[in-house]
């Protein structure tokens, strides 16, 4: 009786210690993208290309350019592999990414519950911020959102974004105008078409310089906290934590802040 009492507790024993050992392998032994990236030798990114500084499609060269183009050069080389850039647009960039089509998607991608629920987000590169920019004679108007919430007023947003988001959450006495170019949207602030727009707080600090006579508003103490990152592919753990030490290395050892002072004025 107690050989067979014995050999019981051997053989539970085991079949414990193979059950732990096949849950502690299984995490290890599930496919990332992150294999299927470095096998490849090829890491494509959807980016909108319409938002300086972070992502910007030079109709000079048709070549991509801006923060977070740079970053995800940087991110490529760090697996050894060439990075292919694929075209989408704000109102589509959801739709675009889930769908497969991209490894990640970047471009000031600020982080929202709404994509979080969509995709996983690495952790940030950036916080920001949204803020007026508008004509510089009319920077003592726009100073509070009560200032822009006026019947009169009307603020510019492309469509698809955060800035849509914002505005339309914010203002129900002003008029919102919406313009699907997100390059030239800010030369109808200039031309006096519009009287402002709302965006992130680097985006205004770089119209300004780029559009002399428009102004930020308080670029330094925008109306809302925001952060940005790039997509990553929703449940893959593996990967999600390889791009967030990337990040983290990059923002250690000044990599990250050297390419934002190439783009930012």
């Amino acid at each position: 009786m107690k050989k067979k009492t014995l050999c019981l507790g051997i053989a539970l024993l085991l079949g414990v210690a193979t059950q732990f050992s096949a849950h502690a392998e299984g995490p290890l032994s599930m496919a990332s993208r992150l294999d299927t990236i470095v096998a490849a030798k090829k890491l494509t990114v959807c980016t909108t290309g319409d938002y300086k500084p972070y992502t910007y499609l030079n109709p000079d060269n048709g070549a991509f350019e801006g923060i977070d183009i740079d970053l995800a050069k940087d991110l490529g080389k760090s697996l050894g592999a060439e990075v292919e850039f694929v075209k989408t647009s704000w109102p589509t960039l959801m739709k675009d990414y889930t769908s497969g089509v991209c490894d990640i998607a970047v471009g000031g991608i600020s982080v929202t519950l709404d994509r979080a629920r969509q995709a996983y987000y690495s952790a940030p590169t950036a916080r920001s911020g949204k803020t007026p920019i508008t004509r510089c004679e009319n920077v003592d108007k726009f100073q509070t959102l009560e200032q822009i919430d006026q019947p009169g007023v009307t603020a510019v947003v492309n469509p698809g974004g955060t800035n849509e988001r914002f505005a339309r959450a914010s203002l129900k006495q002003a008029k919102i105008e919406v313009y699907n170019d997100n390059v030239t949207i800010f030369d109808q602030i200039l031309e006096g078409k519009v009287d402002l727009m709302m965006t992130d707080a680097e985006e205004t600090l770089l119209q300004q310089k780029l559009r002399p006579g428009l102004c930020a508003v308080h670029p330094d103490k925008p109306f809302t906290f925001s952060e940005k990152g790039f997509l990553l592919p929703r449940g893959d753990a593996v990967f999600k934590h390889y791009v967030d030490q990337w990040v983290h290395l990059t923002a250690e050892n000044g990599s990250l802040e050297k390419i934002r002072k190439t783009w930012l004025p």
